[in-house]
């Protein structure tokens, strides 16, 4: 008869043993160029992130790359699984039912990317399932991580702080800026933080700023937790230990990192925790999951919004444009035929006369449509110190 532990239980056991030897996640460091401590556990044949405990556990084990997939998603690719390479188990709950889409010679039909078509199906019920997972280090022919990455970053709109920043802007929480120690405070719904100038880096500040808006999420008009749990009890305990594996999942979506040194007296209470209780950390991933899609739903309509509120671009200059460019703003007097048009330099009284195909011309029309890449263009936003990144000898303790 096999003796199988429940995989709950398997993944409380290698947390708990981490957290004793300093290895766990939380506890990994973030190194601010870009290479984090822990990347979100991703599947490159569907482009989704693995998600709650099984997130979790894929990133404890000993890979770098956060792509995972299984033998059959591999061979419908073309990947080769290296001979002898150990699968990982996970589980899930399944809603749908997918299939890749045939040809007559039973081959996968692939888009005009490459990617392999497929079907879903609704399920009547949804079903527990158990899968085996390999990860990218062990399968050959997938693409390098590299490539994957520069694509993903050449793609990439925003800066982790001025994503962090946005973020706040549309959860829009109480802040309040002083002290030494950040906290939430449910009875006033407030988010308590030192000043800026208290953190070694910007991302350390938006950081922790978003680890307590994690505990915000919690509040009854929100995700309705249990939140009145005095300092050091089990369930003060079970909430940061909530708020730190959503942060450490939030910190890898937005770029921000994680930094674990303001949460690291909550070890041995996590610890004591997950002993008592293996399930817990089932239902804590669960929840933290709750709190990364609540706080990355209000950033995806907030983006959304933009989009439709967003004035067309403008393909062309127009007489009485000014634009600000290069520490100058010139000023569009005159469109000419034959595609040129005559600027001033306001502030020399310079007088030019551009053609579309002029470098300057292309130049300030990207700065007429895209106005917030302009360095000059002041920002209208109460954190904006925060975004020349300050920093400061004084490190902050997170106590509450």
């Amino acid at each position: 008869m096999t003796n199988f532990k429940p995989l709950h239980e398997q993944i409380a056991e290698k947390l708990i043993a981490e957290l004793k030897a300093g290895t766990s996640p939380f506890q990994k460091a973030w190194i601010d160029d870009n290479n984090p401590g822990f990347s979100i556990p991703l599947n490159p044949t569907t482009g989704k992130n693995y998600r709650g405990l099984n997130a979790l556990w894929l990133g404890m084990q000993p890979f770098s790359d956060p792509r995972w997939l299984t033998l059959r998603q591999a061979n419908i690719n073309k990947w080769q699984v290296q001979k002898g390479a150990k699968a990982t188990l996970i589980n899930f709950v399944q809603h749908t039912d997918k299939k890749a889409v045939l040809d007559e010679n039973g081959k996968a039909i692939r888009d005009e990317n490459g990617k392999v078509r497929y079907t879903e199906t609704q399920l009547e019920k949804p079903i527990i399932t158990n899968a085996w997972v390999f990860n990218a280090e062990q399968i050959s022919g997938i693409p390098e991580l590299a490539l994957v990455n520069a694509e993903k970053l050449a793609a990439q709109k925003w800066s982790p702080i001025e994503r962090a920043e946005a973020i706040l802007n549309a959860t829009n929480p109480s802040f309040k800026h002083g002290g030494n120690y950040a906290f939430y405070n449910y009875v006033t719904d407030q988010i308590t933080l030192p000043h800026r100038h208290q953190f070694p880096s910007a991302t350390e500040y938006y950081a922790t700023a978003l680890h307590e808006l994690g505990h915000w999420t919690g509040h009854k008009s929100r995700l309705d937790r249990d939140m009145m749990n005095g300092f050091g009890t089990p369930d003060y305990a079970r909430e940061e230990l909530r708020a730190e594996i959503a942060s450490l999942m939030v910190g890898s979506e937005i770029g921000t990192g994680h930094y674990f040194e303001q949460h690291a007296v909550y070890v041995e209470d996590w610890i004591k925790v997950l002993q008592d209780d293996p399930f817990e950390l089932q239902k804590a991933a669960a929840d933290a999951q709750k709190i990364y899609d609540f706080i990355l739903d209000i950033e995806l309509k907030l983006n959304l919004k933009q989009e439709v509120e967003r004035k067309p671009e403008s393909k062309f200059l127009m007489k009485g444009d000014e634009i600000v460019h290069n520490d100058t703003t010139y000023k569009v007097t005159e469109v000419l035929k034959g595609k040129q048009v005559k600027i001033e330099d306001i502030d020399s009284g310079e007088q030019l006369k551009l053609s579309h195909s002029d470098g300057l011309y292309k130049s300030l029309l990207v700065a007429k449509n895209y106005p917030m890449l302009n360095p000059e263009v002041k920002m209208d936003n109460t954190r904006e110190l925060i975004l020349n990144n300050e920093s400061s000898e004084t490190a902050m303790k997170r106590k509450r």
